[in-house]
């Protein structure tokens, strides 16, 4: 469902390292708002919910909840560290629309 690029996971790993809590896992979730109707929400948890979709990545583990499933398949989750900023980076190939910061979209 979500393909973690190999930079995203040593990010993933290095954050939670810092915060000592290496045995957490990264929540991606789709909430409603943003400019383009959807926007992204990431967020470190200790353990998944009841129905959330478990993606285990060379030790990195990423909580999926069913209704962002639905949005998310085919998801590439990546991490950029350049001269015009640092972050995460999310190829939706399921996004009709994106608004010009890229930090929504819309189906």
């Amino acid at each position: 469902m979500i393909d973690v690029t190999n930079s995203a996971v040593e990010k993933i790993k290095t954050m939670l390292e810092a915060q000592g809590q290496s045995e957490y896992g990264l929540r991606v979730a789709v909430v409603g708002g943003g400019c383009s109707g959807f926007q992204y929400k990431l967020e470190f948890e200790e353990s998944p919910a009841e129905m959330d979709q478990t993606i285990e990545t060379q030790g990195v583990r990423v909580f999926v909840d069913p209704k962002s499933c639905l949005y998310l398949n085919g998801v590439i989750l990546d991490y950029n560290d350049g001269l015009m900023g640092a972050g995460f980076k999310i190829e939706n190939p399921n996004a009709r629309t994106t608004c010009g910061c890229g930090e929504s979209f819309g189906v």
